[in-house]
């Protein structure tokens, strides 16, 4: 309890009201936000460079999303999933985007580049940045699977990583010549 909330008790005034946080988006919220940035693509009708590198970034964070569990509450990297969704990438495309396009495509704005070579340049920082983040997670799954094969291979078969699990003998498949009620032989057995 703050000082302000013990003197607003101790004076009978009313408790100050909290401001609410905003809850963090959704999966379904990112996929909205990810659907508009298509859109923004689709109907300004960017040159081909800024339409792939936005596809491959919205592609990144729609195969990360699922994931995102799996990196923690207050992650840094899911953070960044989240904000590229709904924040780094709309505002990148949108300015972009309310630039004429031909003045946007050729006039140098920053040290010699274009709108169009600044954007693409935040394209491609997003994109590896969510490629990073993705591997990141990907790698944290493919690293479990490995350690529960060896936990499976040294539980029933061999440690040394052989790729084969060892989960019993071998069945016994009787020879053809063996009849009905005819005994089967065992395997390495000469009667």
């Amino acid at each position: 309890m703050g000082v302000g909330d013990l003197f607003a008790r101790l004076t009978g005034r009313a408790e100050p009201e909290r401001a609410a946080l905003p809850s963090a988006p959704t999966a379904d919220d990112l996929e909205v936000a990810l659907v508009r940035v298509e859109a923004m693509v689709a109907a300004g009708a960017v040159p081909a460079p800024v339409a792939s590198r936005v596809a491959r970034v919205v592609r990144v964070v729609r195969d990360t999303v699922p994931r995102l569990d799996r990196l923690g509450a207050g992650s840094q990297d899911a953070y960044d999933v989240m904000a590229t969704a709904t924040r780094y990438l709309p505002e990148a495309v949108g300015a972009y985007l309310r630039l004429p396009r031909e003045w946007a495509n050729s006039r140098p704005v920053d040290n010699g580049r274009s709108s169009l070579l600044v954007l693409v340049d935040q394209l491609d920082l997003l994109g590896r940045t969510m490629d990073q983040v993705l591997d990141a997670v990907t790698r944290a799954d493919a690293v479990a699977l490995v350690a529960h094969g060896r936990f499976l291979a040294e539980k029933f078969g061999h440690p040394e990583g052989s790729g084969a699990l060892s989960l019993g003998a071998a069945p016994v498949v009787p020879p053809a010549s063996a009849g009905p009620g005819q005994p089967t032989p065992l395997p390495g057995s000469t009667s």
